[in-house]
């Protein structure tokens, strides 16, 4: 995503350093960064440049031992159709959602692995909204327990905790996403957000070849028994603004290597799919596009080859986007809706307001395509955006617009 110019103005005020192997936050004390799991912090993430930098308010998160307390039907596990997604009796099917942040910055910076409460509780807040897919961001060190990160909030810990929130989706009739957000790999070239560091705290132009890969075999293993888990492979791609050359961005996209302007060996989407597939797992798989996921124009013709036929193009929407019209979405989006399914897989606006994303919706809706707000998490919704003020889902006047039509449409 291309961040409004106005949120630029915080990357002073959320920088890391790195202390020994372990990373925290400036002005961080000790006793903080070695929090326990369950708590948040109240500082800005490390992406101060995006969305996913806005500070959250201090709160309690769940107990991985909590029990789960069903109160819906399994979510379907979903197959691609031509360009519909269907279930398993071939219904045809959408995903109507939210993203819950959190899990891709907290663990990196010391303060825990989730942003606020992910208990039961929380989960039937969100459901409240007529809500059937969320998005869970996650980070590829934690996940994989590198070096670095403090093992409270890394490794079998932090699998442990994403699959109790899978659970606790599921148990509430919730398709869970689980998607890459941040990952590793130095990139000093145009947008970059974290230029000073390698480690996975800010969204880099695309996969790394030395550890993407890895995260998703280990995904794919983990949740390849539950097909009701899709997988989104990596949450902006950005190859475009490394390099002038629009081809060579969209071959980087796919198949990776040494790509223009990325300082690092990259993991294309072809590689990542083959990861995901060589694991043994047939779940539905998300494939973003290129300039922060919202250029989908070469996305048929770079699309990968998935021996599972289980693919469906991922589109991210702000109204600071390049493409944020109708007569865009008509040009460069109608085509791509045609042939495969189609999951916005963040929409959101700046306003705090809903405008644009009632323009969004609507558009979408008539095309039977799926779509999910940015975030369900307690930030400024004017900076955020954020589409709630508390965690029992009292609605930011954004999120208002979201609540509201998934609850007309029932």
């Amino acid at each position: 995503m291309r961040a409004p110019p106005r949120l630029y103005a915080l990357v002073a005020a959320a920088v890391l350093s790195v202390v020994g192997t372990a990373l925290v936050p400036t002005g961080a004390t000790a006793s903080a960064a070695s929090a326990s799991a369950t708590t948040t912090a109240s500082v800005a993430p490390a992406d101060a440049p995006s969305k996913r930098s806005m500070p959250s308010k201090a709160s309690k998160a769940s107990k991985a031992t909590e029990p789960l307390r069903p109160n819906a039907a399994a979510p379907p596990k979903l197959r691609a159709s031509g360009n519909k997604l269907v279930d398993e009796n071939g219904t045809t099917r959408r995903l109507l959602g939210v993203n819950r942040s959190g899990g891709e910055f907290m663990c990196v910076q010391g303060y825990g692995i989730f942003d606020g409460p992910v208990d039961d509780a929380s989960v039937k807040a969100i459901a409240d909204w007529k809500v059937n897919a969320v998005r869970i961001p996650l980070n590829e060190e934690c996940w994989l327990g590198l070096s670095h990160i403090d093992p409270a909030y890394g490794g079998t810990n932090y699998i442990a905790a994403v699959k109790a929130l899978v659970a606790r989706l599921e148990a509430h009739g919730i398709t869970p996403i689980v998607e890459l957000h941040w990952s590793h790999g130095t990139y000093t070239g145009g947008d970059s957000h974290c230029p000073d560091t390698a480690y996975a705290t800010c969204q880099k132009p695309m996969p790394n070849a030395q550890y993407t890969p890895a995260f998703w075999t280990s995904v794919a293993q983990t949740f390849k028994s539950d097909q009701a888990v899709v997988f989104d492979l990596f949450n902006e791609p950005f190859p475009d603004r490394a390099t002038s050359d629009l081809t060579a961005a969209w071959k980087c996209w796919r198949d990776g290597g040494s790509c223009p302007g990325i300082d690092f060996q990259v993991a294309g989407m072809q590689t990542l799919l083959n990861a995901v597939r060589a694991a043994g797992a047939k779940n539905l798989v998300l494939i973003p596009g290129v300039a922060y996921s919202n250029d989908l124009r070469q996305w048929l013709t770079y699309k990968p080859n998935d021996p599972a036929g289980n693919l469906a193009a991922a589109w991210h929407t702000y109204n600071f986007n390049t493409c944020s019209s109708e007569s865009c979405f008509n040009e460069q989006l109608a085509p791509v809706i045609a042939q495969v399914p189609f999951v916005a897989g963040e929409i959101g606006e700046n306003t705090c307001s809903h405008g644009y994303i009632d323009r969004v919706m609507a558009w979408l809706d008539a095309k039977g395509a799926s779509y999910l707000g940015w975030t369900w998490n307690t930030w400024d919704c004017s900076s955020g955006p954020s589409l709630i003020s508390d965690y029992n889902g009292t609605p930011t006047n954004f999120g208002v617009g979201l609540r509201d039509h998934l609850k007309g449409m029932q």
